[in-house]
């Protein structure tokens, strides 16, 4: 069995940093739902500017909300306007690589959804392993920057 990405919220901003609430990490359901993430699901959250690493599992907030709250003990490590990773994965056997295709979202400073990605392993000719980047089914350079063709 290995562990495979899933889903990902890649640069998405912390709204409020809740030290009482009893944990976890509060999510907008819509950026959820375009990911694939559940109400409940544990995922792995990095602070891009502090570099801290967590885990915690997702309860949704208020639709429409573009909401990133960090509650409880999580809430120590970040500050409003940060930049999280937030990965979902699942444990599978090493063949269903293949059969993946996580979402990964990207968000403006504002929370909005910026770009949707897609990430793909599949087998070539000689029954290789290759990977590639999709927006909109078309695969980017790697290392994926936005913008850049």
């Amino acid at each position: 069995m290995k562990t495979f990405v899933t889903a990902k919220l890649h640069g998405i901003r912390v709204t409020e940093a809740d030290l009482d609430y009893h944990g976890s990490i509060t999510l907008d359901p819509d950026h959820c739902e375009a990911a694939g993430i559940l109400p409940m699901e544990f995922v792995d959250i990095w602070n891009k500017q502090s570099g801290a690493r967590i885990s915690t599992y997702v309860i949704y907030g208020t639709r429409g909300a573009r909401q990133c709250i960090l509650n409880g003990a999580a809430a120590r490590t970040c500050q409003v306007g940060d930049q999280l990773i937030i990965c979902a994965n699942e444990m599978r056997p090493a063949a269903d690589v293949t059969e993946l295709r996580p979402t990964v979202l990207t968000f403006t400073p504002e929370n909005d959804i910026d770009e949707v990605l897609t990430y793909v392993a599949e087998r070539d000719a000689e029954g290789r392993i290759t990977f590639e980047i999709r927006k909109a089914g078309e695969p980017q350079a790697i290392p994926y920057k936005a913008g850049v063709a």
